[in-house]
């Protein structure tokens, strides 16, 4: 009987990256940011013209950064995490923890800063999570998370910003 290996976090990463890559060379695309009727609405021009580049392939077209490219996987001063694309409001310091990941990560957002919809890009299912107020897209939530939630809200660096206290 072939002997099993244990699945690391690191491996399912990096396993998660290369099939990534592979949907990417193949020409699968994510998903646009999450569809419905937002507070914060703009045509995609306006979006285009508001955001960096690097936001706006992540916030509006539903994409990812590379892991420990994000100068805010390492903020740990007091302060709130606001989407880039409208300042809402998102996650409190306070629930910020080093996931090992390299994607900035934390265990419960703020009351109704976001939502979550089933994205089944990339040949998998998981939970996309965006903003509540313009709908762009932050990244995913899992369920191997720090108590006392047990959930990691892994969210890409570029769709946030930080507002120290």
């Amino acid at each position: 009987m072939p002997e099993t290996l244990p699945i690391s976090r690191r491996r399912m990463v990096g396993g998660m990256l290369a099939v990534s890559t592979m949907a990417l060379a193949s020409g699968c695309y994510a998903a646009p940011a999450a569809q419905g009727t937002f507070p914060v609405r703009f045509t995609d021009a306006e979006w285009r013209k508001r955001l960096t580049a690097e936001q706006y392939y992540i916030l509006r077209q539903a994409g990812t950064e590379r892991p420990f490219t994000s100068p805010l996987l390492n903020e740990h001063r007091k302060g709130t995490f606001v989407c880039a694309a409208d300042g809402n409001a998102l996650f409190s310091s306070v629930t910020k923890f080093d996931s090992g990941t390299g994607w900035p990560s934390f265990w419960k957002p703020l009351p109704g800063a976001v939502a979550t919809t089933i994205d089944r890009s990339f040949g998998m299912t998981r939970t996309e999570v965006h903003c509540t107020r313009c709908g762009g897209h932050l990244g995913h939530v899992f369920d191997d998370g720090p108590r006392p939630t047990g959930v990691r809200y892994c969210m890409n660096g570029d769709a946030l910003l930080f507002r120290p206290a």
